[in-house]
């Protein structure tokens, strides 16, 4: 009868201790802050009618912004395009940021920012789109570099920038 109890003791100590260390896991996935991630940028010229492309096709999108790009007479706009995702909801509001540098006049380049308030995602991915355009597009110029950065609060959770940034 004694070893029938020892055994029993032995194997409930087992069990508290995948309970405990269960425990202090699902502690600390719950204490861990939002995370979030820019997955894509594409910047995309608009055209006077508010168009990126003229058919749904992905080479006549990159053959049209060829065009755009050689015509700025042809451009009203500039649209950012961008991919990304957050696991985990906060009590922070999410924020994209687009912060955009154009050809420099008088030896200073231009500089703006766009902003939107972004709600979490969950585990799918979104896309989200912040558009330059009418006067502060005309001031901009010619883009030459663009940073896009992700923030939880005050609290940059990820970015992504051009080449030139």
């Amino acid at each position: 009868m004694e070893l029938c109890f020892r055994r029993w003791a032995a194997s409930l100590c087992v069990m508290r201790g995948y309970l405990a260390l269960l425990f202090c896991f699902v502690s600390l996935c719950a204490a861990e802050a939002a995370s979030g991630r820019v997955i894509k940028v594409l910047p995309h010229f608009l055209d006077l009618q508010g168009r990126h492309t003229l058919s749904p096709s992905l080479f006549d999108r990159d053959a049209y912004q060829a065009v755009l790009r050689l015509h700025p007479e042809k451009r009203s706009a500039i649209r950012f395009d961008i991919e990304w995702k957050s696991k985990d909801s906060s009590a922070s509001p999410l924020k994209m940021r687009v912060e955009v540098r154009g050809v420099a006049r008088e030896n200073v380049p231009i500089e703006l920012l766009l902003e939107k308030n972004l709600e979490p995602t969950g585990w799918f991915n979104r896309w989200a789109a912040l558009t330059l355009q009418g006067e502060e597009y005309r001031k901009l110029g010619d883009l030459t570099a663009w940073r896009v950065t992700l923030w939880e609060g005050t609290r940059l959770l990820s970015e992504q920038k051009s080449f030139l940034w």
